[in-house]
């Protein structure tokens, strides 16, 4: 084993020589650089560790879930659950990046800091524990913002994930399985692996152990930049078997950015149904290629439909860059910005057109909602959402199927027991508190205020058409 480990080491370091390349004396003869050593990539990777150890943190998560089976008193409908995970400070001032599923439905998160080692002892002290409030969470792409009340903390620099590429050595940090403070040596395997064919999310692919508890935790390039947030594994034991994803670090402060912004993900669309050209579809359609990207559909009234895309058109680049299939386009599309101007180059009838479109925000069919509600009267504060009495009107809004009467979310305040995690979201009906009937949003104020501090809750409530608990105690 020992032997096999050296000459993996020594081959990465004969990879990192060719890269270097030669240098040029005064003398203008060209001279070999010496190869590194062994040695050499040992430094590089022990110097990178100590530069990232420190932005790495420990994530411990509280949640309470509705009790399963038949329960003897109220206090019974609630369970506690615990999780770990890692993450990543990306700001002096307390902001840390990690994964959606790690703080999801949580009631308290505890960040342990990481103490950089003074090199006198091998065994890593634990730092700091620090209470830590959830900014925002995207679920669409499994990201999560949270703060610790702190100054001066040490961060890492995000890096480009549009520059890696197959092949390069990355490091993977993070806690897995409550081992604090790990890290593993691996490549990228690929730089965009999709993982579901309609999704728009890509991830970067690496044999980089990643195991559970190091969801949250941060994928570098030996320089120390950011490229990635480890998030999942394809494993049919439960562990590391060489395939790991991260979501690429461009994606990544795309939403964090825009969290910080706005307290949520705004995304962008223009109106098209992109699908990749087949050999079959070109040859019934009589393309005049049988590869690429078609447009299946151009929503009438788009901003694409507006600025002349038809369904039909090729599509042959976006912003310059050759778009070899649907997939590809709907990537490239995902990551601009609302207001952004893209310039989509189309071939239509034998001939190539340069058109601008201009990026809007995606439509959110409960964005309505919270225009209805007057604060004095609609607020539910223990809960810290807005909401409005269930009527004909909002009925027909919403796709609600199993409930006719209840309070309807409106919009969750910057607090809300759950608001930005998938639990309380707009458009949810609660219709029962702790197995009593909520007929309004007067009852259901009236209901939660009986409640006393250390209370279990169970919230009844209608999901886009499927019934659900929501549990928690009150704090």
């Amino acid at each position: 084993m020992m032997f096999h480990r050296r000459r993996t080491l020594v081959s990465m370091a004969i990879v990192l020589a060719g890269i270097a390349g030669v240098v040029t004396p005064a003398a203008g003869q060209p001279v070999p650089r010496p190869a590194p050593t062994d040695a050499d990539l040992s430094r590089q990777l022990s110097a990178t560790t100590r530069l990232v150890t420190p932005a790495v943190v420990e994530i411990f998560a509280t949640s309470y879930t509705a009790g399963d089976g038949v329960v003897a008193r109220d206090g019974d409908l609630v369970s506690t659950q615990r999780a770990s995970g890692s993450g990543v400070i990306v700001d002096s001032d307390g902001y840390i990046i990690t994964n959606a599923h790690v703080v999801r439905g949580a009631q308290r998160v505890r960040v342990d800091l990481s103490l950089a080692s003074d090199g006198r002892s091998i065994l890593r002290t634990r730092g700091r524990s620090l209470n830590a409030q959830i900014v925002g969470i995207d679920l669409e792409t499994d990201l999560a913002i949270i703060k610790v009340d702190a100054r001066d903390l040490p961060t890492l620099t995000f890096g480009d994930s549009d520059e890696l590429s197959a092949g390069q050595l990355v490091l993977a940090y993070g806690n897995p399985l409550g081992l604090n403070n790990s890290v593993s040596l691996g490549i990228v395997s690929s730089v965009a692996r999709q993982l579901q064919p309609e999704s728009p999310m890509i991830y970067v692919q690496t044999d980089a152990s990643i195991n559970p508890g190091s969801s949250g935790g941060p994928l570098v390039d030996l320089r120390g930049r950011l490229v990635g947030i480890n998030t999942l594994i394809f494993s049919q034991s439960g562990g590391y078997e060489g395939v790991g994803f991260a979501s690429p670090s461009n994606i990544v402060k795309a939403v964090y950015d825009q969290v910080r912004k706005f307290g949520r993900v705004r995304r962008g669309e223009i109106g098209i149904r992109a699908q990749t050209i087949t050999p079959e579809l070109a040859a019934g359609l009589q393309l005049p290629r049988d590869s690429g990207v078609i447009l299946a559909d151009v929503i009438p009234g788009s901003p694409a439909a507006q600025a002349g895309l038809r369904a039909g058109d090729l599509v042959v680049a976006l912003d310059g860059k050759p778009m070899e299939n649907g997939r590809q386009l709907q990537v490239n599309l995902y990551r601009r910005l609302i207001g952004d101007v893209i310039s989509i180059e189309v071939l239509r009838e034998k001939q190539i057109f340069k058109i601008p479109v201009a990026m809007t925000e995606r439509a959110d069919p409960f964005a309505g909602l919270s225009a209805s509600g007057d604060v004095r009267e609609n607020l539910v504060p223990r809960l810290g959402i807005l909401a409005l009495d269930l009527d004909e009107r909002l009925a027909k809004m919403l796709p609600v199927l199993r409930v006719n009467a209840g309070a309807v979310v409106a919009t969750t305040a910057a607090r809300a027991i759950d608001a930005r995690d998938g639990g309380l979201t707009a458009g949810d009906v609660v219709y029962a508190v702790n197995r009593k009937p909520v007929a309004s949003v007067k009852e259901l104020r009236t209901i939660l205020d009986t409640f006393k501090s250390g209370d279990a809750v169970v919230l009844h409530l209608e999901r886009r058409g499927q019934l659900t608990f929501l549990a928690f105690t009150v704090e």
